[in-house]
């Protein structure tokens, strides 16, 4: 399906509004009878999987809001649960609650409870099938763990900011192939917890000072901020939890891994601290803006690069030439004067890591070229949940959900309250109601994990509830709690009480 043809279907299904303006060009490159946008580094086989793999995902959230305005049609015919089941298991490939069907002749459809419920099921099916529909994927990724271990990381701790338009951060716009040495854990604005990232660095040093981490034994820890803005809307499509201002979500993203340097070495001696990186996106079209470290590992929000002026200045040249471009653009940003000066060049495995990055996100760019018309359609938020606790690495894909991190509702307040806001405009305004799944982690090889996690999932949804207790008084917050194994085959295994079908 072509471009034009798949948004048309996207605003039938209500995907999108009906009278969305066409997005602006992609400054990289346009589309014309004499311009061809296919450059030599761009890996178009992966592209056109990677499409696959989103078109799949996409059309079990877009199927839900037509197949529900089908149900309501039809609900007073006689035969209107067995009906509703049928096209429930044709249209979305799963039945519905027949509590939620069988009275709708007397008292209607309960659509909020039934549009969270699918929302809840079409995230746990495509769960199911990530191995399945992500292998091509990871096969083609040009920065796997064996690339990451080769620059000298044993481990690579992203924390991009909670929106879901970076959701796709890791698999496509980084195309970083998923590996046990890469974890993602999503903060508002990109303000991680500085403590809990000591933890997570202390953790990660044990394990590879006692050879639990295999061939990092040599390798040192980085850490990679990621905030985001919008060339096309910055005043109102930027990061909402600094108010779309680009200045603040940079300087405040670089204090806090300028905080964890200082909070580890201050710790655990001079030059314990690990690797840092920032890196900007342009969420209008995936484009990225990598802030050069300098000879000592230190950060200028003035010294970068941008991924999207790299292509356009590259179009055209051949593999080889291309590659030693974006080398001199990354020396010249080294060399730069003023208020982007630095200490020096940037250390060479930092340096080996920034220059793929660089290439790989070429691809994604293209990629938005071809399949999203040059600029996303929606550049702004168009979410279907909020996940609060642990992220499913399963599921990584532009606006999906929302992510919070946190243990509990009060140390995450600030995300799950710009989550909230989030969703009163895409849901609340239009009647529908916020489904929030809580997902925690366990470990199979720790004896009562699974019960104790279970139980912090109950103590999180009870507090979410408490949070919000307007939206939960007036059946406008579905919570949905699951666990996952982090050691097994358990994934995203739904743990709500056997006789609720979806709490509220």
């Amino acid at each position: 399906m072509n471009t034009r043809k798949r948004l048309a279907a996207m605003r039938r299904a209500g995907a999108l509004p009906e009278q969305a303006a066409p997005p602006p060009p992609n400054p990289a490159c346009v589309v014309a009878a004499d311009q061809r946008c296919e450059h030599s580094l761009v890996d178009r086989e992966l592209n056109r999987r990677m499409f696959e793999y989103e078109e799949g995902v996409r059309g079990r959230f877009t199927a839900i809001v037509g197949t529900l305005k089908t149900l309501s049609d039809c609900r007073h015919t006689l035969d209107f649960v067995d009906q509703a089941q049928q096209i429930a298991r044709d249209r979305l490939g799963f039945e519905l609650p027949g509590e939620l069907l069988e009275d709708a002749w007397v008292a209607g459809l309960n659509l909020r409870a039934l549009h969270a419920y699918c929302t809840f099921r079409a995230f746990k099916v495509c769960v199911d099938r990530a191995h399945l529909d992500q292998q091509p994927l990871c096969e083609r990724s040009l920065l796997d763990s064996g690339f990451i271990q080769s620059c000298g990381y044993h481990t690579v701790d992203i924390s991009p900011c909670a929106d879901g338009r970076l959701q796709g951060l890791v698999p496509f716009i980084f195309r970083m192939a998923p590996n046990d040495a890469v974890y993602v854990k999503a903060y508002a604005g990109a303000l991680f917890d500085v403590e809990a990232d000591v933890a997570d660095w202390t953790q990660r040093e044990l394990c590879r000072l006692t050879g639990g981490i295999p061939g990092g034994e040599d390798g040192n820890y980085l850490k990679i901020a990621v905030y985001h803005f919008s060339t096309s809307n910055p005043t109102h499509e930027g990061c909402a939890a600094h108010g779309s201002n680009d200045r603040q979500a940079t300087e405040l993203a670089l204090e806090r891994l300028n905080e964890l340097r200082a909070a580890i070495d201050n710790t655990f001696g001079l030059g314990a601290a690990p690797d840092i990186l920032l890196v900007g996106v342009d969420t209008d079209i995936d484009a990225i803006r990598v802030h050069l470290p300098d000879g000592n590992g230190d950060i200028s929000p003035h010294r970068y690069v941008e991924s999207f002026r790299l292509y356009q200045d590259t179009l055209g040249m051949n593999a080889g030439d291309a590659r030693a471009h974006i080398e001199s653009a990354v020396a010249q940003a080294e060399q730069a004067s003023g208020w982007a000066r630095g200490a020096g060049t940037t250390p060479p495995g930092i340096r080996r890591l920034v220059l793929l990055l660089l290439e790989a996100n070429l691809s994604q760019i293209e990629y938005v070229i071809q399949h999203h018309a040059g600029r996303y359609q929606v550049i702004g938020h168009n979410e279907r949940f909020i996940c609060v606790g642990e992220a499913m690495s399963e599921l990584q894909l532009r606006n999906k959900f929302y992510f919070a991190h946190l243990d509990t509702v009060e140390e995450g307040a600030n995300d799950m309250d710009v989550g909230i806001r989030i969703f009163t405009g895409l849901n609340i305004r239009h009647g529908l109601g916020i489904p929030i799944l809580v997902h925690f982690h366990y470990s199979s090889h720790v004896p009562g994990a699974r019960e104790r996690a279970v139980q912090r999932c109950k103590r999180v949804k009870a507090a979410v509830e408490s949070r919000y207790p307007k939206l939960y008084e007036n059946q406008q917050l579905f919570c949905q709690m699951a666990v996952s194994d982090i050691h097994g085959n358990e994934r995203c295994t739904f743990v709500e009480n056997e006789t609720e079908t979806v709490a509220h």
